[in-house]
């Protein structure tokens, strides 16, 4: 019996996850468990390099948590892991302050961009965010990161790192894989629909969230900006009424061909409502299980709990092996 790959995905509690998340990414987790060994990191660490509310911070990750859960990641197959819970991320996170120079990080695009943006309010915790993010992968051996354009630059440095670990004291990481993730819809804000749906957006008509109710739903996309053509085509010179296409195509599942036919001489207001329903037919059955386990919190609990447990014993024989080859302890 072979050894399943192990994959490490992370993503923020900040903001509310919307319709973007869960299908560019969410939906292909889902569908990925069966293939992989998963470990689902609800990284709350990295939410503290930048200003923050700690009682809204605390709700976030309890409610990506559920939604995760809601949306099909099943505790039987996967881990599902809040970065906090697992104190080896941090510890190794300092060894690898010890590795790393000061150069390398220096050099990282995400630091410069939200540095320049912040200026003195920047801290230090985020100019070695990308060598806790080092740790995350690291500190469980995994074989597989699936990264984005913008973190990919953080994946090479963490690539970086382990093989000068492994140079100076001994093979102890794994040496983690960048791998695109499997190809999953690239949804659009509905407001302006040349930019990507995003969670730190604020215009209140741009992002669809995973628990916003049906009425809201199609308020929104009622508003969502089109164009003053007549015909339902996938076009991406027409980005909003192909961002609703890709909407409607990534939840039927139909080729594009039948969906330009079925919309053949329709209005933009069929267009919208039918987007609609298919948006709110794909998030009931997410809702209706993020209220039950709101309604039992215990059992919330119960599977952070064991997920961090299995984290721990990994992350642990890990650090121990990175702590004998340096020295420590």
């Amino acid at each position: 019996m072979s050894v399943k790959k192990r994959v490490l995905s992370g993503i923020q509690p900040t903001g509310s996850i919307h319709l973007g998340n869960y299908l560019g990414a969410v939906k292909n987790w889902v569908a990925a468990q069966d293939d992989f060994d998963n470990i689902f990191l609800v990284v709350d660490l990295h939410a503290i390099t930048v200003k923050h509310d700690p009682a809204l911070l605390r709700a976030q990750i309890r409610e990506l948590s559920g939604i995760l859960i809601a949306a099909g990641i099943d505790p039987e197959k996967s881990s599902l892991v809040v970065q906090s819970q697992v104190p080896q991320h941090a510890e190794l996170a300092w060894i690898l302050n010890c590795v790393a120079g000061m150069g390398q990080l220096e050099r990282m695009t995400q630091y410069k961009e939200k540095s320049d943006a912040l200026k003195e309010q920047a801290t230090v915790g985020l100019f070695t965010y990308p060598l806790l993010m080092a740790a995350d992968i690291l500190v469980y051996r995994t074989d597989r990161v699936p990264v984005g354009a913008d973190q990919k630059q953080h994946v090479e440095l963490c690539r970086d790192l382990a093989q000068r670990f492994n140079a100076q004291f001994g093979e102890t990481f794994t040496i983690p894989e960048p791998v695109i993730p499997a190809v999953g819809a690239r949804v659009m804000g509905l407001d302006d629909p040349t930019k990507k749906m995003s969670k730190s957006a604020t215009g209140p008509n741009h992002a669809i969230g995973v628990l916003e109710s049906p009425s809201a739903i199609v308020k929104k996309l009622k508003r969502a900006t089109t164009d003053s053509l007549a015909s339902i085509r996938f076009d991406e010179e027409r980005p909003g009424v192909n961002n609703l296409l890709g909407i409607y195509q990534a939840l039927t599942g139909q080729t594009k061909e039948a969906i330009e036919v079925h919309f053949e001489g329709k209005m933009y207001g069929h267009l919208k409502q039918e987007v609609a329903d298919v948006v709110v037919a794909a998030l009931e059955p997410v809702q209706k299980r993020y209220a039950e386990l709101a309604r039992h919190p215990a059992e919330l609990d119960a599977i952070l709990a064991r997920g961090a447990e299995r984290a721990r014993g990994i992350a642990e024989a890990t650090l121990e092996d990175a702590k004998d080859k340096l020295g420590l302890g």
